[in-house]
């Protein structure tokens, strides 16, 4: 993941990043949003709106650990426009979704992902605390639960056909990305022949909010299971901001020691990205290009 998610690039050509999404890839750039996606026909349908960050009209929004959790929250709010565009490019007309319900459904996803990674642990681990062992003990206990599920659950879902597309254009998603760090021509050749894996990869991103979790849920310590998921749903915000400080670190520093820290979220994504086929990079290419304002109309 980049600073706005998936794969991305800094310094001086511009902070690019992205997501897969249904049968198509989103871009973000430094002005533009696009999505690109392969509709039913075999056309591709591109969307681009133009975006400003919060972080550009309110400078206190840039500092660091704040800066992580404005990233978290607009990237979700982008993230629900190129959902709702790229499923109802695969839907009648009179079947598409609204903006409404495919908040609804995004808050429920969101609500699940807190319960199972947040408070089933937590819950669980109240059983390893009847057994009077050591703080530090139920903390390690609880973080290995949480890390096992959110393993298991990328295990599971990578199983599934439809998920395995969305993999494929997630593959292609980084394969741009690389292609344009390397400052390479934007072709289905050059893209193809590109690593699926980047440091700044949303899979790695969220596989460091669980580690840094361990950590910080560590400093509260309190008798009771309930106020103990509360708090713990409460620092969300601020794990998250840790873990986007450390993608920051990763994507702009190349030596041995963050590249060896680097590793398992690189090693994570093998269950999150699978190799595009060519069309699908043309996706991600039309994707890209129309981020960073090429070929726009008007």
């Amino acid at each position: 993941m980049s600073e706005r998610g998936g794969a991305g690039v800094s310094v001086q050509r511009g902070v690019f990043g992205g997501q897969a999404v249904i049968e198509g890839v989103m871009m973000r750039g430094p002005q533009w949003m696009a999505i690109a996606v392969r509709r039913p026909d075999g056309e591709i349908a591109v969307h681009r709106e133009e975006v400003r960050s919060l972080m550009q009209r309110y400078p206190v929004l840039r500092l660091p650990i704040l800066r992580g959790m404005v990233a978290m929250v607009e990237a979700l709010t982008l993230g629900i426009s190129a959902l709702m565009f790229s499923a109802n490019q695969s839907m009648p007309e009179d079947e598409q979704l609204s903006r409404g319900e495919m908040t609804v459904t995004t808050v429920v996803g969101f609500a699940f992902a807190i319960a199972l990674f947040v408070v089933a642990p937590t819950l669980l681990t109240n059983y390893v605390k009847a057994l009077s062992v050591t703080p530090m003990v139920t903390h390690v206990v609880e973080g290995a639960l949480r890390l096992g599920l959110f393993i298991g659950y990328l295990v599971a879902i990578s199983l599934m056909k439809d998920i395995q597309r969305v993999f494929q254009y997630h593959g292609a998603e980084h394969k741009v990305i690389n292609a344009y760090e390397a400052g390479d021509e934007l072709t289905v050749e050059n893209v193809r022949r590109h690593s699926r894996e980047h440091k700044r990869c949303g899979t790695s991103f969220l596989l460091y909010v669980v580690v840094i979790s361990i950590l910080i849920f560590s400093l509260i310590n309190v008798e009771s299971v309930w106020l103990r998921v509360v708090a713990r749903i409460g620092m969300l915000p601020l794990v998250a901001g840790v873990a986007y400080e450390w993608i920051r670190i990763a994507g702009r520093h190349d030596n041995a020691l963050v590249n060896a820290l680097s590793r398992p979220g690189m090693w994570l994504q093998g269950l999150t990205t699978r190799e595009p086929d060519d069309s699908q990079i043309e996706v991600a290419i039309a994707s890209f290009e129309t981020a960073r304002g090429h070929g726009l109309p008007g």
